[in-house]
């Protein structure tokens, strides 16, 4: 878990995707946790991922490292609106605090299931961790 925070951290941003439809939706992303062992992020519940995520859980995370390295992940998300997620969030990213607050009602978060981590080189390595 550590290995796939760190390279998501070390990488500032990395890329969600979604489907609306028949049409794929990807977005820039910068925040990631541990949260009861589990694989957090962060959203907005009244933003279109919000809406694509509810709609169809399965999602595809997307990173470069700066030596060219990627990691990609996949699974079903599952959303967590509990106060003390919230709390850790805003801990662990204090920027956050400037949109939301743990009582908030719009200041969600969701995490893997039943998902997969695939780091891969550009010589072709692959390494596969389920999450």
């Amino acid at each position: 878990m550590q290995e796939i925070i760190k390279f998501l951290q070390d990488s500032k941003v990395f890329f969600l995707a979604t489907a609306d439809g028949d049409q794929p939706r990807v977005r820039p992303m910068g925040f990631v946790m541990e949260y009861e062992g589990k694989l957090t992020f962060s959203t907005n519940n009244k933003k279109d991922m919000y809406k694509q995520m509810k709609a169809n859980p399965r999602v595809e995370i997307s990173a470069c490292s700066p030596e060219g390295k990627t990691l990609r992940l996949t699974g079903t998300v599952v959303f967590n609106t509990g106060k003390a997620a919230k709390e850790k969030a805003l801990e662990v990213m204090p920027g956050l605090k400037r949109m939301y607050s743990a009582d908030d009602d719009i200041f969600t978060l969701f995490y893997y299931v039943n998902g997969t981590a695939v780091f891969s080189d550009m010589q072709g390595g692959k390494r596969e961790i389920k999450l």
